[in-house]
């Protein structure tokens, strides 16, 4: 097939504006992973761009020392862990009666779960119902009321519905197969893909959640990593332990340098955790987006 010159003009164009665009998303990203490995006083002046300058470890030493980040690390990975445990267990039981033509109210459903997607209580009713519940200050807290995302339900049963033929129900309710066994044994393993999505979808989400924690929590032993992290950017509470830590005479001499150092190391710290798991459910989040196109 013979390409003309306006589509190669196209091409072109498609082109430069991607790598203008991954320039753009990937140089601040690489611009904070240098500024981790630099030293402060070089930050300070502003003579980091791209590459480390004056390569050191005194920032993963300090905040790796440090036994709020460990407390932090922990919380989060709990969080994410059970978030998506009940996530995909209340999204599955509420997306499977949507997906069945038989369900009579189905529609009705439906229109009752999207109309949450639109219209909330307000940030005060919900915290009164959540003090109500005995949930403040609480593990609980972070995974209750998050339980279950309408958006999530949507996708499951659109996969649903365009994945799994409605012939194989019936083949399974001749065979005498209930459908709680048909939900089990045939309907969650071919749910398996979607299934990927949303866990990578829940478990992001809860990892870099920070809203929640902050308004619903008191306690330093059940904040997140994103809290102790906001603390420091937000509003520059650093640990004096932290700051012994680092022994070169230099950093203690700039201390705008040295917050600087924990906040790019604190960043880079944070996010490595995704960044890890991210190529290997590459393919689960692109086929989401695909599915996240069609809501019928």
């Amino acid at each position: 097939m013979k390409i003309s010159k306006g589509d190669r003009l196209f091409d072109s164009l498609n082109i430069m504006f991607a790598i203008v665009v991954m320039i753009v998303v990937l140089y601040p990203l690489l611009f904070v992973i240098s500024a981790s490995f630099s030293s402060p006083a070089a930050i300070n002046s502003g003579k980091v761009y791209l590459f480390p300058v004056g390569f050191t470890w005194d920032g993963y030493k300090a905040v790796f020392e440090n036994s709020q980040v460990w407390v932090g690390f922990r919380n989060s990975f709990l969080y994410a862990g059970v978030a998506v445990v009940f996530n995909l267990f209340m999204t599955t039981v509420a997306a499977y009666p949507l997906s069945r033509k038989d369900f009579r109210y189905r529609n009705a459903v439906m229109y009752a779960f999207a109309f949450t997607m639109y219209f909330g209580g307000g940030l005060i009713p919900t915290y009164l119902v959540i003090k109500q519940l005995g949930l403040i200050d609480t593990f609980w807290v972070m995974v209750i009321p998050g339980a279950m995302s309408v958006f999530n339900v949507i996708l499951m049963r659109t996969y649903i519905q365009t994945s799994i033929p409605e012939l194989l129900q019936e083949a399974a309710r001749m065979d005498g197969c209930s459908d709680f066994r048909y939900l089990t044994s045939i309907l969650v393993p071919l749910c398996r893909p979607i299934l990927a999505v949303i866990a990578l979808y829940v478990a992001v989400g809860s990892w870099n959640s920070y809203f929640n924690a902050l308004i619903y929590l008191s306690s330093d032993e059940l904040y997140p990593i994103q809290i102790f992290l906001r603390n420091i950017l937000a509003m520059n509470q650093f640990d004096p332990q932290m700051m012994t830590k680092i022994q070169d005479p230099s950093i203690i001499e700039s201390k705008l340098g040295m917050q600087a150092l924990l906040k790019y190391t604190l960043i880079v710290v944070s996010i490595l955790p995704v960044l890890m798991i991210y190529p290997f459910v590459q393919k689960h989040f692109i086929k989401g987006i695909q599915l996240g196109a069609i809501k019928g």
